[in-house]
């Protein structure tokens, strides 16, 4: 197995793996059913003993579930892990019906993290993101007071403007980024990604493979019961146009002796040595691939024929990731 390569998050900030482990599908997503535990910690652990030490969860994954099963998958080797957790995010019977930035809910939110997670500080703690109810201020203020207190490291942020992000590094160094980024969705490319690079801030970049559409597994039309049809991307004609797109990523991927997903990881990776690619998984099968992944470089032609193919806009309709 590859070693797993070491990059700064933020300015001058810890030294982090440059392959983040995504734990939200370690528990039930939209109500499905929760993966088996054991698996997921050993999976955790593979991970960790591979290199990679950033582990990504949300305080509203499986209403708790993602948090204490990290907590028990590190209690530990808690030098080991590098724990990033988004918060803010309100469900109720598994489905989500809005946020709650307010300072006052920001010093409720952390206390039960870190409670769940049986840690006494979070190395990164962000906000999943921005709905306009309380000013970006505000929210960064009191998680940077939540640092003064110990209880919070570094401070990220995710799903916002550039403009929001240069406002709440204004208030307080932000060391990250979380968004998602793919070849499917670069729109980030236009203002948020040049916003962060000037800044120095790192990104932590998820669904690489665009909800599936990257992986090459994909064919039209989609079972009645994929939650994915609610999406435009993945109805009708543009989904049997955007599958078009994901025959030259497939071929590549063949010609290259890899799969789709890899060759997506990988272009993620290229983007720039301060992207993360956040790779989402639950079992133990998938670390291999995806560490391969990190290892794959691109020909100028290849990298062309990806770029030209999957050029801004060249993929119809959008997902909730679009802004």
């Amino acid at each position: 197995m590859s070693a797993i390569k070491k990059i700064t998050l933020g300015k001058d900030g810890p030294l982090v793996s440059n392959l983040g482990l995504g734990c939200m599908r370690m528990s039930s997503i939209w109500g499905g059913s929760t993966p088996d535990e054991a698996e997921s910690i050993a999976t955790i652990h593979q991970a960790l003993d591979s290199g990679i030490n950033f582990l990504n969860t949300g305080d509203f994954y499986g209403a708790g579930h993602n948090e204490m099963l990290i907590g028990k998958a590190v209690k530990d080797r808690r030098d080991d892990a590098f724990i990033s957790v988004k918060f803010g995010a309100i469900f109720h019977n598994g489905q989500w019906i809005g946020m709650d930035l307010r300072p006052v809910a920001i010093k409720n939110f952390i206390n039960y993290s870190l409670t769940r997670l049986g840690i006494e500080t979070i190395d990164l703690y962000q906000p999943s993101r921005m709905d306009g109810s309380v000013p970006v201020e505000d929210i960064i203020g009191t998680v940077a007071d939540l640092v003064t207190e110990g209880k919070v490291r570094h401070i990220g942020i995710s799903e916002i403007t550039a403009e929001q992000l240069r406002t709440a590094n204004s208030v307080y160094p932000i060391s990250a980024l979380e968004l998602g980024y793919s070849l499917a969705d670069r729109q980030i490319e236009n203002d948020l990604l040049p916003a962060a690079e000037e800044l120095g801030i790192s990104v932590v970049a998820f669904a690489n493979t665009a909800e599936g559409l990257l992986t090459g597994d994909l064919t039209a039309p989609l079972a009645e019961n994929d939650h994915r049809n609610h999406f435009s991307r993945f109805q009708k004609d543009n989904l049997i146009k955007n599958l078009e797109k994901v025959e030259v990523l497939k071929q590549l991927a063949n010609d290259k002796g890899f799969t789709p997903t890899q060759l997506a990881i990988a272009w993620v990776k290229e983007q720039g040595d301060y992207i993360m690619p956040l790779v989402s998984m639950s079992r133990r099968s998938r670390l291999p691939e995806n560490i391969a992944a990190m290892e794959i470089v691109f020909t100028p032609e290849e990298m062309n024929t990806l770029n030209t193919t999957f050029a801004i806009g060249a993929i119809q309709g959008g997902t909730y990731l679009q802004r």
